[in-house]
């Protein structure tokens, strides 16, 4: 469950603004627990348990670990109904609502085709026509068959595979932030690999209020620059792009998320970003918006009343268009800035052009509170 390149965690504290942060390597990036100084006497320690449990979920569901739940249970599904675990189970479950609401553009059964585009072994190819025809039989949510009363699960074709990588690291914070509030903890902010986060109540101000956590996306061509600023409470956010992971081929950049219902990479978004009740739903979506473009916004916004952003190159070269649904100027503010172009979707489906903007702003990769 690797970073995807596009960061989203708290913005920098200022020195009026006093935090505990405890960081620990994971799923190939960092994740910190964060929490207001003086808040629990002890947080370092329940920090300490929730980072050991996200170990822990890492050890169970990766592919890149030939002993994994994860990898024997794709050896024993493809053989028949083989035992999943309950959590397990729960999270496929959801997986596969995901993968129904996007209409396939996010799923968690392609892992064939990963495999055959060489990001499992972080090595970027272009799959010859015979393998990525086969890759794309193997490969789709349709070819799994759950049971959630006996707990088992069955693929209906040899070669299937599970891949969490689109919202497993969002499912691993959410079991985090669980633990943490039933230790006791209002106030913290969980991340992993600035890409996929979780805010429960309030950053603490210099003045001793507070008013959610702050966090920053960044531009996707400047990554010194912030596009946009979230203010999350009791809420997640997500961010997908290929930023960091992608090869070159005949001059065409090819990034690490892939279509599944054509089997090559998501090209055309620069970046997309949801905020969801749960990390593991703002992490999938954001994965599926970066396939779907703004199409997809509009229509799951409407539908599903999905509330993100994405950002595209507009028409004009070198600027933006920012595309924001069912999110307030309030809960995401985007950057005032001539280079860019910001739209608003609202769930009626209806547009505007937002406050006053008549040119593109900032966008990207979100940064600290």
């Amino acid at each position: 469950m690797p970073d995807n390149g596009n960061a989203s965690s708290p913005l920098s504290s200022s020195g009026d603004i006093h935090e505990l942060r405890v960081a620990r390597r994971a799923m190939a990036c960092l994740f910190e627990v964060i929490f207001n100084v003086g808040d629990h006497p002890e947080a370092t320690e329940w920090a300490v348990e929730a980072l050991d449990l996200i170990e822990q979920i890492e050890e169970r569901f990766t592919v890149y670990r030939e002993s994994s739940e994860l990898i024997r249970l794709n050896g024993a599904a493809r053989l028949g109904a083989a035992h999943v675990a309950p959590d397990l189970m729960r999270l496929l479950l959801r997986a596969r609502d995901l993968h129904d609401w996007t209409g396939g553009a996010v799923d968690v059964a392609a892992g064939r085709l990963v495999r055959a585009w060489g990001f499992l072994a972080r090595q970027g190819r272009t799959p010859s026509a015979e393998l990525l025809a086969e890759a794309r039989a193997q490969s789709g949510m349709s070819l799994v068959e759950l049971d959630e009363q006996a707990s088992r699960i069955h693929f209906s074709r040899r070669g299937v595979e599970l891949n969490l990588g689109s919202i497993g690291k969002g499912w691993a914070i959410d079991r985090a932030v669980d633990l943490l509030q039933r230790r006791g903890a209002a106030n913290v902010f969980v991340h992993g690999g600035q890409s996929s986060v979780r805010a429960m109540g309030h950053r603490r101000s210099a003045d001793g209020g507070g008013r959610g956590w702050p966090v920053g996306l960044r531009h996707p061509l400047l990554p010194n620059r912030r596009l946009a600023t979230f203010q999350l409470h009791d809420e997640a956010l997500g961010t997908s792009g290929s930023g960091t992971q992608f090869f070159v081929e005949n001059g065409r950049k090819l990034g690490h998320i892939l279509d599944p219902r054509s089997g090559w990479p998501a090209a055309g978004v620069l970046s997309a970003t949801v905020v969801a009740d749960t990390a593991a739903d703002a992490d999938a979506l954001a994965t599926a918006l970066y396939v779907l473009g703004e199409a997809g916004l509009a229509a799951l916004a409407c539908e599903r009343g999905v509330r993100g952003l994405i950002v595209l190159p507009a028409k004009q070269n070198g600027r933006l268009r920012v595309v924001r649904a069912n999110l307030a100027a309030t809960a995401c503010q985007v950057a005032d800035d001539a280079a860019v172009e910001l739209v608003d979707l609202h769930g009626d489906d209806s547009v505007e052009q937002a406050d006053g903007h008549n040119g593109p702003r900032e966008s990207g990769n979100a940064r600290e509170p």
